[in-house]
């Protein structure tokens, strides 16, 4: 073993977490910037709507499939390593979309773009354990949390400038300077891997034991809360739409209210878990998410858009609480060798979450509206299914409460 690398300077966490933030950016910006381009896509490739939607579910379907191996292969051979690799990864992904001749292509680069940012997302929360000081890890997963709403706000606005201004590819080919640029800083900034143990290193590290019972929880929890958050994101435009019979631009308008006030509060929040400590923060941010779901079911039903924006007020809040929370505690908790692939784990659940959100709670929403094609329903009837869907939601909050305090608080494993 080499001899211990010293503490880092405040000014070199600084510039380490400047980095991360940057990755985090990429990731969650090509996540949400390619949904605007799909109608000019299938005009440039003479596509069929269902066709083209596969240069969205390319990149997601990677992104997903790939966190827990992208995070192994961190333990493995070094988080910092991987993370530049990752990188390089992604910058030459963003520019083979730009320059891709025909859909296939391009939704495999989409795909490729996708593993990249599976190491990004990954590989990041898993830095922040070696890159923020001991004292701010709240505030540095609270950034994080700030700097992935931003990218996942900014895509569509930012992505519908270029489609007009450069044609499609100019929504790819953007990604490339800033991936190249968060490289060069990447390998300045990042501190240098730790030695790994000799020896060879097989599997995906699951099998430690003392790993799960306290990580088993944590994970189940953020797939609940990832699923009431997607449910906003697919019921909300309907019940405005049809239920409060908004345009739409209001309802965007007042769809982008719930990112907004997520940008605001990543910081606060992990400023909170670092004065107060991940547990009761938890406790508060899940109280708020079960608050606001509730909220959701019944006053907007009684106070109409404002009734809906004093719900979200609550449950947005409640969310970046959770999120700081959460990460910070298990990944102080969790041994050193094993912070990639349980970075990945929490990166598999919320991805797990989103899929439910969108696909189960989807369905309680056509139940309660009374038809599968919701586009048809009346306002009575968007309201049923609001007041059901949020309802059962509401329900996931008090179970996830329930699974949080229920189990000992995490212990490290090293």
């Amino acid at each position: 073993m080499n001899p211990a690398t010293p503490p880092a300077s405040a000014a070199a966490r600084r510039a380490s977490l400047a980095v991360l933030a940057l990755s985090m950016l990429l990731a969650s910006l090509g996540t949400s910037i390619a949904n605007i381009a799909l109608p000019a896509l299938a005009e440039a490739f003479s596509a069929r709507f269902h066709e083209v939607q596969w240069v969205v579910v390319a990149y997601l379907a990677a992104l997903t499939v790939s966190v827990v191996v992208a995070g192994r292969l961190g333990d493995i051979f070094g988080l910092r390593r991987m993370h530049l690799a990752g990188l390089g990864l992604f910058c030459l992904a963003s520019l083979l979309c730009g320059l891709a001749p025909d859909l296939g292509l391009l939704i495999a680069a989409r795909a490729l773009q996708g593993v990249a940012a599976a190491f990004l997302m990954t590989l990041t929360i898993a830095l922040v354990r070696q890159s923020a000081a001991p004292d701010r890890m709240g505030q540095a997963m609270g950034l994080l949390g700030t700097v992935s709403a931003i990218g996942t706000a900014l895509g569509p606005s930012l992505g519908g400038f270029l489609v007009s201004a450069t044609g499609w590819p100019g929504i790819f080919l953007v990604q490339v300077p800033v991936a190249a640029a968060t490289i060069v800083l990447a390998s300045v900034s990042l501190p240098p891997d730790a030695d790994r143990p000799e020896g060879p290193a097989t599997g995906l590290g699951l099998g430690e034991p003392g790993l799960w019972p306290g990580l088993a929880p944590a994970l189940l929890v953020n797939v609940l809360v990832a699923a009431v958050m997607m449910t906003t994101l697919v019921v909300g435009p309907f019940y405005l739409g049809l239920g409060l019979g908004l345009g739409e631009m209001t309802v965007g308008l007042i769809m982008s209210v719930g990112p907004a006030i997520s940008i605001l509060s990543g910081l606060p929040s992990g400023r909170a878990v670092d004065a107060w400590g991940a547990r009761p923060v938890l406790g508060a941010g899940l109280g708020l998410l079960a608050t606001g779901a509730f909220s959701l079911s019944v006053l907007p039903g009684l106070l109409g858009v404002a009734g809906y924006m004093m719900a979200i007020a609550v449950l947005t809040p409640g969310y970046q609480l959770f999120q700081a929370a959460n990460n910070t505690a298990v990944m102080t908790d969790v041994a050193g060798d094993r912070r990639g692939v349980v970075s990945g784990l929490l990166s598999l659940s919320r991805n797990i979450g989103l899929i439910l959100g969108a696909s189960a709670m989807g369905a309680v929403f056509a139940i309660g509206v009374g038809t599968d094609d919701v586009t048809t329903a009346s306002p009575v009837a968007a309201g049923s299914g609001m007041r059901l869907v949020f309802g059962v939601a509401g329900g996931l909050m008090m179970l996830a409460i329930g699974i949080a305090f229920a189990r000992p608080v995490l212990r490290r494993t090293s």
